[in-house]
């Protein structure tokens, strides 16, 4: 079985459900605005949109919201892909 992709690797509108989150790798102010944006496992999130030229932020969208967050931050998101 491979590893699970983040969610800064799925294709853009691929939907997906986080399996895991690296807390750990995350600071402290970055992991708890995350959390209140609703990443935790079992939610379901589809990366939409990357900034200028291919880069930071990545529009997310998280449940029913859309956020923006720095795809080094998506580094840590492990996620199903839908057709997996």
């Amino acid at each position: 079985m491979s590893p699970l992709p983040s969610l800064d690797e799925l294709k853009l509108g691929t939907r997906a459900t986080i399996a895991a989150v690296d807390w750990a790798s995350l600071e402290e102010s970055e992991a708890s605005r995350m959390r209140h944006f609703g990443f935790d496992e079992g939610v379901a999130v589809e990366p939409l949109h990357l900034g200028p030229f291919g880069r930071d932020p990545l529009a997310v969208r998280v449940g029913r919201m859309v956020v923006a967050i720095r795809r080094v931050h998506a580094r840590a998101v492990r996620v199903i892909p839908e057709d997996a």
